[in-house]
């Protein structure tokens, strides 16, 4: 309550100050967007290594594929899905850092997860179809709302007000019976001031891998008002997703034989017959509700201020063969005499959650000087928990009496100040100082029967800042430091990890900007303490297991180039080259701790490039052609062999071909993409595990090594065509 009596006051203050602001702009009008978007990003010459990327570079190949894919050729990035194909469950990792570390915000609102911290882009199909334009930030970035980045920060905008009224119609089909269906309008401005907009999508595909199936739909609704200073957005989006687990994946010689083969439902029926669930899915909803208003008060001053409710509740659906009965509680069954202790089952584990968040930021800016001040609020609440929904023995039980219940309750609050300083001509400084207070609490039990209960408070102070030197029109030189804190999310809490983790990011690098080359090159230096690495293991759910390394650091180099060759010709490689070191790792090994020295963080490559090759033959014709290498990289982090996934060097084939001015249309778009034109079989993602063995050898204890899997689609295609009205 104090916080929110604070903010209240905050607020308040704010628009008595901008009350007395009363001469008006006579400027021309810039798109009010900006006021949300100078918040959450930095400039093309901040001192702050970023990507970014707008809705016609996005259109090129959203014919289904989630925005993790989309984004798989930017630096650094390295991408992967459980169906193996782009459509369900996806993953991203920016230098090394898996999504839970990559800070998401949509319309400066997180996205991440509050209790696990990741990113679920399953929740949001078909949401590359409403983003105006997205900015990748890699290291620390600048300050946003939300976890701290580890690896990244991703910021989204959402679609435009649109001057002119439209409708759009785009349909795609593809390989494993992948289909996409988008219907998007506007009403453009109405009266000078209105626009009503909206999306409708449903996605669908049967997966590269066996039985991962998506069914996914999805909406986007936006009313706008806006004037010459004033500009409010009312959004509503959200989706509901049905995908087949593919979590399990395979062991190495599975790989070898039946690479697309999926244990996810397994079971024998009583005759001793393998069989499959039909029905073991994930199954989730998600809504979220934002109110976005953005006010330009005169040349100097401008506001932002939004709400957000955002709404989750679903489950995975799980068929358990000869399951504990007690332990889902239905406890030892009596019939005939005989107690029943075992039985097949099936239940399904929820989680409901409700997550509300406010932001407010100001800005000033005059003549070589901006400051933007701001600060921000969350609370989430998430209800965790279990029902068997059939059982082969039931006893007393009803249906959906529930054998686990545990509650998490995380609110959060953000003080931030950035500001851009220009010297002179040449230098320019950026200063950025952020103060995060999180309160987490917990209660009731895991899905493993264990009590967790526990109230954790963290105080985080995160300062970054940065200097830029321009020597020409054609040279500019950066240099930034950044400091970023995180909590531990809800699972390591459950393995007893409490203690935070911290970051400082060094980052210098040079920008070249002529007519025809733009060149970005940046070193970086992460040197963490307490990092949470993946451990390589996953749980029974799929996902992934931390530790805490002690020491360990990330020193990498990146360069990425625009290279006009003609008219017709354009090039864009990137690379990045990176040490990804554990500094005195210890682990337990065949009964004891050995240190060994310096290893590998897991999911690291040492080397990930990309590059796109684009050749316009025509006005409206545009061929290209896109290719990533990936290095070999260790799923666990004591540099074993058995956790190795091999590198691989994939291509694919974009064609976008436009006929404007057709009879019944503005225009109509066909788009044919390849992926993995070559037919190459490789693997993007798995997991590692390792467990002692005291039983081959009496007296002795032996470590035991395995991985799992996942293996992505061979060549595969989609086809695409979106009808302008």
């Amino acid at each position: 309550m104090k916080l929110l009596s604070f903010f209240s006051l905050f607020l308040a203050g704010t628009c008595l100050l901008f009350a007395q602001e009363t001469p008006k702009d006579t400027t021309e009008v810039e798109n009010l967007d900006a006021v949300l978007i100078q918040a959450i990003r930095v400039k093309e010459d901040a001192p702050i290594t970023h990507s970014n990327v707008d809705k016609e570079e996005i259109q090129k190949r959203n014919l289904g594929q989630d925005i993790p894919i989309l984004l798989n050729y930017l630096p650094s990035v390295v991408t992967a899905s459980d169906a193996g194909a782009g459509v369900g469950y996806t993953y991203i990792r920016v230098r090394g850092s898996d999504a839970s570390r990559v800070n998401v915000t949509l319309n400066g609102i997180p996205f991440n997860d509050a209790e696990s911290q990741g990113t679920f882009w399953v929740n949001l199909p078909d949401f590359a179809s409403s983003v105006q334009s997205l900015q990748l930030q890699r290291g620390v970035g600048t300050s946003t709302n939300g976890s701290g980045a580890f690896g990244a920060s991703l910021n989204i905008l959402t679609d435009a007000i649109s001057e002119e009224a439209f409708a759009e119609l785009a349909n795609s089909v593809g390989s494993f019976n992948t289909r996409k269906h988008t219907l998007r309008f506007s009403t453009g401005i109405l009266n000078d001031h209105f626009e009503v907009s909206g999306r409708l999508s449903n996605i669908a595909s049967d997966g590269y891998i066996d039985r991962a199936s998506s069914d996914l739909k999805s909406y986007f609704l936006q009313a706008a008002y806006r004037d010459s200073n004033t500009q409010l957005k009312l959004l509503a989006f959200g989706g509901r997703e049905e995908t087949y687990q593919a979590y399990f994946g395979i062991d190495a010689e599975t790989l070898e034989n039946d690479r697309t083969f999926n244990p996810a439902g397994l079971y024998t029926d009583e005759n001793g017959n393998i069989q499959f669930y039909d029905n073991e899915v994930d199954n989730y909803a998600q809504d979220h509700y934002q109110l976005i208003w953005n006010q330009r008060y005169n040349n100097r001053w401008s506001s932002n201020v939004s709400l957000n409710y955002t709404y989750g509740r679903g489950y995975f659906e799980q068929f358990k063969e000869d399951g504990d009965l007690e332990f889902h509680g239905i406890g030892p069954i009596e019939i005939g005499g005989e107690t029943i202790t075992n039985a097949d089952l099936i239940r399904r584990r929820w989680l409901d959650n409700d997550f509300y968040a406010i932001n407010a930021d100001v800005q000033y800016k005059e003549q070589g000087f901006d400051i933007t001040s701001g600060a921000f609020y969350s609370y989430y609440d998430g209800d965790h928990f279990g029902e068997v929904i059939w059982s082969q023995f039931a006893g007393n039980t009803r249906i959906r009496d529930r054998y686990y219940f545990g509650v998490g309750e995380k609110s959060e609050f953000t003080i931030f100040s950035k500001a851009n300083i220009e010297i002179d001509d040449q230098w320019s400084v950026f200063a950025d100082l952020q103060g995060r207070f999180i309160n987490y609490d917990t209660s009731g039990n895991t899905a493993d029967l264990i009590d967790l209960n526990f109230s954790e408070n963290y105080n985080f102070f995160n300062p970054k800042g940065g200097i830029s030197f321009e020597l020409n029109q054609a040279n500019q030189f950066y240099a930034s430091y950044g400091r970023a804190n995180r909590e531990p999310r809800r699972s390591d809490f459950e393995q007893g990890i409490f203690t935070p983790e911290s970051l400082n990011d060094y980052e210098l690098g040079w920008r070249y900007n002529s007519e025809k080359v733009q060149v970005n090159t940046n070193a970086y230096f992460m040197d963490y303490r307490d990092q949470l690495v993946l451990t390589g293991e996953i749980d029974d759910v799929g996902a992934a297991l931390r530790a805490t390394s002690g020491k360990s650091y990330r020193l990498g180099l990146e360069v990425d180039a625009t290279v006009t060759l003609s008219e017709k010709f354009t090039l864009r490689p990137n690379i990045a080259l990176s040490s990804n070191k554990n500094v005195d790792f210890v682990t337990s090994r065949d009964g004891q701790f050995v240190n060994l020295g310096n290893t590998n963080i897991s999911f690291s490559p040492e080397i990930v490039g990309g590059s796109s090759i684009e050749y316009r033959p025509l006005k409206n014709l545009q061929i290209a052609w896109l290719s990533k290498y990936v290095g070999e990289q260790y799923m666990g982090n004591i540099d074993s062999d058995v956790s190795k996934l091999d590198a691989y060097f994939i291509n694919d084939l974009n064609v976008v071909y436009e006929l404007e001015n057709v009879r019944v249309a503005k225009s109509v778009v066909l788009t044919a993409l390849v992926n993995n034109i070559f037919n190459v079989e490789y693997v993007a993602n798995g997991y590692f595990f390792t467990f002692d063995d005291d039983f081959s050898n009496p007296g002795t204890v032996t470590t035991v090594e395995g991985a799992g899997f996942y293996p992505q689609a061979t060549i595969n295609f989609l086809l695409g065509a979106s009808i302008l009205f």
